[in-house]
Protein backbone atom coordinates (compact mmCIF):
# COMPACT_ATOMS: atom_id res chain seq x y z
CA UNK A 1 0.00 0.00 0.00
CA UNK A 2 1.55 3.35 -1.01
CA UNK A 3 2.01 5.82 2.11
CA UNK A 4 0.13 8.94 1.70
CA UNK A 5 1.56 12.06 1.75
CA UNK A 6 -0.94 14.42 2.35
CA UNK A 7 -1.29 17.05 5.13
CA UNK A 8 -4.42 15.99 7.36
CA UNK A 9 -6.30 18.00 9.66
CA UNK A 10 -9.10 16.95 11.84
CA UNK A 11 -12.37 19.26 12.63
CA UNK A 12 -14.72 17.65 15.16
CA UNK A 13 -13.00 15.92 17.65
CA UNK A 14 -15.61 14.28 19.40
CA UNK A 15 -15.49 10.57 20.43
CA UNK A 16 -15.42 9.33 16.96
CA UNK A 17 -13.29 12.12 15.82
CA UNK A 18 -10.14 11.60 18.47
CA UNK A 19 -10.17 7.85 18.03
CA UNK A 20 -9.81 8.43 14.12
CA UNK A 21 -6.99 11.36 14.65
CA UNK A 22 -4.67 8.94 17.08
CA UNK A 23 -5.35 5.72 14.48
CA UNK A 24 -4.10 7.82 11.55
CA UNK A 25 -1.16 9.28 14.07
CA UNK A 26 -0.63 5.62 15.60
CA UNK A 27 -0.25 4.62 11.04
CA UNK A 28 2.82 7.37 10.79
CA UNK A 29 0.53 9.87 8.63
CA UNK A 30 0.85 13.26 8.66
CA UNK A 31 -1.43 15.44 11.41
CA UNK A 32 -1.43 19.13 11.17
CA UNK A 33 -4.24 20.26 13.45
CA UNK A 34 -7.46 19.25 15.17
CA UNK A 35 -10.24 21.85 15.55
CA UNK A 36 -13.76 21.23 18.07
CA UNK A 37 -16.17 23.52 19.11
CA UNK A 38 -14.99 22.41 22.96
CA UNK A 39 -11.55 24.05 22.92
CA UNK A 40 -10.17 22.42 25.71
CA UNK A 41 -10.57 18.72 23.74
CA UNK A 42 -8.69 20.13 21.01
CA UNK A 43 -5.88 21.62 22.91
CA UNK A 44 -5.54 18.31 24.88
CA UNK A 45 -5.79 16.34 21.58
CA UNK A 46 -3.43 18.27 20.03
CA UNK A 47 -0.97 18.18 22.89
CA UNK A 48 -1.05 14.32 22.88
CA UNK A 49 -0.23 13.65 19.35
CA UNK A 50 2.21 17.22 19.01
CA UNK A 51 -0.01 19.30 16.11
CA UNK A 52 -1.41 22.43 16.29
CA UNK A 53 -4.14 23.27 18.30
CA UNK A 54 -6.47 24.74 15.52
CA UNK A 55 -9.21 28.20 16.87
CA UNK A 56 -10.98 27.79 13.99
CA UNK A 57 -12.12 25.40 10.98
CA UNK A 58 -10.25 27.98 8.69
CA UNK A 59 -6.47 27.23 10.46
CA UNK A 60 -7.26 23.74 9.88
CA UNK A 61 -7.88 24.27 6.49
CA UNK A 62 -4.92 26.36 5.78
CA UNK A 63 -2.35 23.77 7.03
CA UNK A 64 -4.20 20.61 5.58
CA UNK A 65 -4.79 18.97 2.05
CA UNK A 66 -7.09 16.86 3.45
CA UNK A 67 -10.08 18.11 5.92
CA UNK A 68 -11.69 15.62 7.84
CA UNK A 69 -14.63 16.41 9.33
CA UNK A 70 -16.53 14.34 11.74
CA UNK A 71 -19.56 16.70 13.43
CA UNK A 72 -22.55 16.16 15.10
CA UNK A 73 -25.57 16.85 12.85
CA UNK A 74 -26.70 18.97 9.79
CA UNK A 75 -26.12 22.12 11.56
CA UNK A 76 -22.77 21.73 13.13
CA UNK A 77 -22.21 20.48 8.92
CA UNK A 78 -23.78 23.71 7.80
CA UNK A 79 -22.13 25.99 10.35
CA UNK A 80 -18.47 24.37 9.45
CA UNK A 81 -18.67 25.11 5.65
CA UNK A 82 -20.77 28.62 6.08
CA UNK A 83 -20.53 30.56 3.29
CA UNK A 84 -20.63 33.68 5.15
CA UNK A 85 -18.32 33.47 8.18
CA UNK A 86 -14.79 34.12 7.04
CA UNK A 87 -13.10 31.11 10.03
CA UNK A 88 -15.33 28.55 8.13
CA UNK A 89 -13.51 26.16 5.72
CA UNK A 90 -14.72 27.48 2.77
CA UNK A 91 -11.84 30.21 3.27
CA UNK A 92 -9.45 28.03 1.79
CA UNK A 93 -10.38 25.46 -0.24
CA UNK A 94 -8.98 25.12 -3.57
CA UNK A 95 -7.23 21.71 -4.59
CA UNK A 96 -8.00 20.74 -0.71
CA UNK A 97 -10.10 17.33 -0.42
CA UNK A 98 -12.61 17.57 1.93
CA UNK A 99 -13.71 13.83 3.83
CA UNK A 100 -17.05 14.43 5.58
CA UNK A 101 -17.87 11.57 8.23
CA UNK A 102 -20.63 12.40 9.92
CA UNK A 103 -24.30 10.81 9.41
CA UNK A 104 -26.14 13.77 7.72
CA UNK A 105 -29.01 14.04 5.63
CA UNK A 106 -28.11 13.35 2.13
CA UNK A 107 -28.93 16.53 0.93
CA UNK A 108 -26.42 18.30 3.44
CA UNK A 109 -23.93 16.10 2.04
CA UNK A 110 -24.98 17.60 -1.12
CA UNK A 111 -25.47 20.72 -0.56
CA UNK A 112 -21.83 20.88 0.85
CA UNK A 113 -20.05 19.61 -1.80
CA UNK A 114 -21.13 21.50 -4.17
CA UNK A 115 -19.88 24.64 -2.14
CA UNK A 116 -16.79 22.72 -2.36
CA UNK A 117 -16.85 22.22 -5.48
CA UNK A 118 -17.61 25.91 -7.06
CA UNK A 119 -14.29 26.69 -5.03
CA UNK A 120 -11.86 24.12 -7.10
CA UNK A 121 -12.09 21.89 -4.13
CA UNK A 122 -13.06 17.88 -3.84
CA UNK A 123 -15.66 16.05 -1.51
CA UNK A 124 -16.30 12.79 0.05
CA UNK A 125 -18.75 11.15 2.59
CA UNK A 126 -17.37 8.36 4.21
CA UNK A 127 -20.26 7.71 6.05
CA UNK A 128 -18.85 5.18 9.02
CA UNK A 129 -20.23 1.95 10.71
CA UNK A 130 -18.61 0.87 13.88
CA UNK A 131 -17.94 2.58 17.37
CA UNK A 132 -15.16 4.19 19.21
CA UNK A 133 -13.35 1.09 19.42
CA UNK A 134 -13.49 0.62 15.81
CA UNK A 135 -12.41 3.71 15.19
CA UNK A 136 -9.27 3.73 17.51
CA UNK A 137 -8.21 0.27 16.11
CA UNK A 138 -9.05 1.29 12.22
CA UNK A 139 -11.18 -1.62 11.71
CA UNK A 140 -14.52 0.88 10.38
CA UNK A 141 -16.88 0.16 7.33
CA UNK A 142 -16.78 3.15 5.20
CA UNK A 143 -19.27 3.91 2.61
CA UNK A 144 -18.17 6.72 0.30
CA UNK A 145 -19.97 8.68 -1.81
CA UNK A 146 -18.89 11.78 -4.18
CA UNK A 147 -17.09 11.63 -7.49
CA UNK A 148 -14.60 8.60 -8.38
CA UNK A 149 -11.67 11.24 -8.30
CA UNK A 150 -12.48 12.24 -4.56
CA UNK A 151 -12.68 8.66 -3.37
CA UNK A 152 -9.05 7.76 -5.73
CA UNK A 153 -7.31 10.54 -3.66
CA UNK A 154 -8.76 9.35 -0.05
CA UNK A 155 -8.66 5.70 -0.87
CA UNK A 156 -5.58 5.24 0.51
CA UNK A 157 -6.22 7.65 4.13
CA UNK A 158 -9.32 5.52 4.28
CA UNK A 159 -7.91 2.20 4.43
CA UNK A 160 -5.80 3.35 7.51
CA UNK A 161 -9.17 3.88 9.27
CA UNK A 162 -11.15 0.73 8.11
CA UNK A 163 -11.15 -2.80 7.00
CA UNK A 164 -13.81 -2.41 4.39
CA UNK A 165 -13.74 1.14 2.31
CA UNK A 166 -16.62 0.64 -0.48
CA UNK A 167 -17.40 3.42 -3.11
CA UNK A 168 -21.47 3.95 -3.50
CA UNK A 169 -21.46 5.91 -5.38
CA UNK A 170 -22.69 9.97 -6.14
CA UNK A 171 -22.72 12.69 -3.48
CA UNK A 172 -25.63 11.75 -0.85
CA UNK A 173 -25.75 8.08 -2.45
CA UNK A 174 -23.94 6.64 0.66
CA UNK A 175 -25.51 8.82 3.21
CA UNK A 176 -28.64 7.03 1.75
CA UNK A 177 -27.24 3.56 2.42
CA UNK A 178 -26.03 4.32 5.68
CA UNK A 179 -29.38 5.94 6.88
CA UNK A 180 -30.66 2.13 6.19
CA UNK A 181 -28.10 0.84 8.11
CA UNK A 182 -28.68 2.99 11.14
CA UNK A 183 -32.22 2.54 10.78
CA UNK A 184 -32.09 -1.21 10.51
CA UNK A 185 -29.48 -1.53 13.25
CA UNK A 186 -31.33 1.16 15.93
CA UNK A 187 -34.69 -1.26 15.06
CA UNK A 188 -32.82 -4.74 15.63
CA UNK A 189 -31.54 -2.98 19.40
CA UNK A 190 -35.00 -2.17 19.97
CA UNK A 191 -36.39 -5.19 19.14
CA UNK A 192 -33.65 -7.10 21.42
CA UNK A 193 -34.98 -5.13 23.94
CA UNK A 194 -38.25 -5.80 24.20
CA UNK A 195 -36.65 -9.92 23.94
CA UNK A 196 -35.04 -9.82 27.00
CA UNK A 197 -36.93 -7.60 28.76
CA UNK A 198 -40.01 -9.90 28.35
CA UNK A 199 -37.30 -13.21 28.97
CA UNK A 200 -36.90 -11.17 31.96
CA UNK A 201 -40.60 -11.00 33.01
CA UNK A 202 -41.17 -14.45 32.28
CA UNK A 203 -38.63 -15.29 34.63
CA UNK A 204 -36.68 -16.71 31.86
CA UNK A 205 -32.64 -16.81 32.50
CA UNK A 206 -31.72 -14.04 30.30
CA UNK A 207 -27.77 -15.66 29.61
CA UNK A 208 -29.64 -18.55 28.72
CA UNK A 209 -32.14 -16.76 26.27
CA UNK A 210 -29.30 -14.89 24.78
CA UNK A 211 -27.33 -18.01 23.51
CA UNK A 212 -30.64 -19.13 22.81
CA UNK A 213 -31.05 -16.26 20.27
CA UNK A 214 -27.48 -16.51 18.87
CA UNK A 215 -28.09 -19.85 17.61
CA UNK A 216 -31.35 -19.08 15.95
CA UNK A 217 -33.64 -16.43 14.08
CA UNK A 218 -33.29 -14.29 16.65
CA UNK A 219 -29.54 -14.55 15.88
CA UNK A 220 -28.24 -10.77 15.05
CA UNK A 221 -24.93 -8.61 15.34
CA UNK A 222 -26.73 -6.28 18.07
CA UNK A 223 -27.17 -9.22 20.43
CA UNK A 224 -23.01 -9.64 19.98
CA UNK A 225 -22.40 -6.31 20.57
CA UNK A 226 -25.47 -4.94 23.13
CA UNK A 227 -26.76 -8.22 24.55
CA UNK A 228 -24.84 -8.84 28.02
CA UNK A 229 -24.60 -5.07 28.23
CA UNK A 230 -28.79 -5.00 28.50
CA UNK A 231 -28.76 -7.83 30.70
CA UNK A 232 -25.76 -5.87 32.42
CA UNK A 233 -27.05 -2.54 32.83
CA UNK A 234 -24.39 -1.48 31.55
CA UNK A 235 -24.92 1.71 29.02
CA UNK A 236 -21.25 2.88 28.66
CA UNK A 237 -21.75 4.87 24.99
CA UNK A 238 -20.21 3.64 22.34
CA UNK A 239 -23.00 5.01 19.89
CA UNK A 240 -25.33 7.16 21.97
CA UNK A 241 -29.49 7.00 21.86
CA UNK A 242 -29.75 10.59 20.92
CA UNK A 243 -27.37 9.55 17.54
CA UNK A 244 -29.33 6.75 17.39
CA UNK A 245 -32.53 9.04 17.06
CA UNK A 246 -31.20 11.57 14.84
CA UNK A 247 -30.05 8.69 12.43
CA UNK A 248 -33.51 7.11 12.26
CA UNK A 249 -35.05 10.65 11.47
CA UNK A 250 -32.70 10.99 8.81
CA UNK A 251 -33.91 7.17 7.24
CA UNK A 252 -37.83 7.89 8.32
CA UNK A 253 -37.71 11.58 6.52
CA UNK A 254 -36.33 9.39 3.44
CA UNK A 255 -39.33 7.72 3.86
CA UNK A 256 -41.73 10.25 4.11
CA UNK A 257 -40.35 12.10 1.13
CA UNK A 258 -41.48 9.13 -1.19
CA UNK A 259 -45.06 8.43 0.37
CA UNK A 260 -43.76 5.61 2.79
CA UNK A 261 -44.79 4.63 5.85
CA UNK A 262 -42.51 2.72 7.82
CA UNK A 263 -43.84 1.65 11.19
CA UNK A 264 -41.31 -0.33 12.78
CA UNK A 265 -38.97 2.43 12.04
CA UNK A 266 -41.33 5.13 13.79
CA UNK A 267 -41.49 2.81 16.84
CA UNK A 268 -38.35 2.41 17.29
CA UNK A 269 -37.14 5.97 16.74
CA UNK A 270 -40.30 7.02 19.39
CA UNK A 271 -38.61 4.83 22.38
CA UNK A 272 -35.21 6.75 21.14
CA UNK A 273 -37.17 9.90 22.23
CA UNK A 274 -38.74 8.64 25.28
CA UNK A 275 -34.62 8.37 26.52
CA UNK A 276 -34.59 11.60 25.48
CA UNK A 277 -36.60 13.13 27.18
CA UNK A 278 -35.73 11.30 30.31
CA UNK A 279 -32.46 13.23 29.84
CA UNK A 280 -30.85 9.27 28.99
CA UNK A 281 -29.71 10.37 25.32
CA UNK A 282 -25.67 10.41 25.80
CA UNK A 283 -26.21 6.86 27.10
CA UNK A 284 -25.48 3.73 24.71
CA UNK A 285 -28.10 3.01 22.21
CA UNK A 286 -28.62 -0.23 24.52
CA UNK A 287 -30.15 1.83 27.02
CA UNK A 288 -33.40 1.04 24.96
CA UNK A 289 -33.83 -1.95 27.18
CA UNK A 290 -34.55 0.67 30.34
CA UNK A 291 -38.09 0.99 28.67
CA UNK A 292 -38.67 -2.37 28.25
CA UNK A 293 -37.48 -4.16 31.37
CA UNK A 294 -40.71 -4.00 34.38
CA UNK A 295 -38.10 -3.38 37.39
CA UNK A 296 -36.15 -0.51 35.49
CA UNK A 297 -38.67 2.16 34.58
CA UNK A 298 -38.02 5.01 36.37
CA UNK A 299 -34.89 3.62 38.05
CA UNK A 300 -31.41 5.03 37.06
CA UNK A 301 -29.29 2.94 34.50
CA UNK A 302 -25.27 2.12 35.64
CA UNK A 303 -23.21 4.11 33.00
CA UNK A 304 -20.02 5.59 33.13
Amino acid sequence: MTEPTERIGFVGIGRMGANMARCLHERGLHLTSVYDLHSAAAVDLANELRVYPARTPAEVADRSSVIITVVSDDTAMRAIFSATDQTSLLGNVRGRLFVNCATLSPSTHQDIGGLITERGGLCLEACMAGSITQARKGTLYLMCGGKPEAFARAETILARLATTVRYIGPAGEAAKVKALVNMVMNSNTAALAEGLGLGAALGIDLTLLRDVFSQTGAASRVLETDGEDMQQRAHDCYFSAAHAAKDSAIALNLAKNLGLSLPVGEATLAQYQRLIVQGKGELDKSAVAELTFVDRLGASPTHG
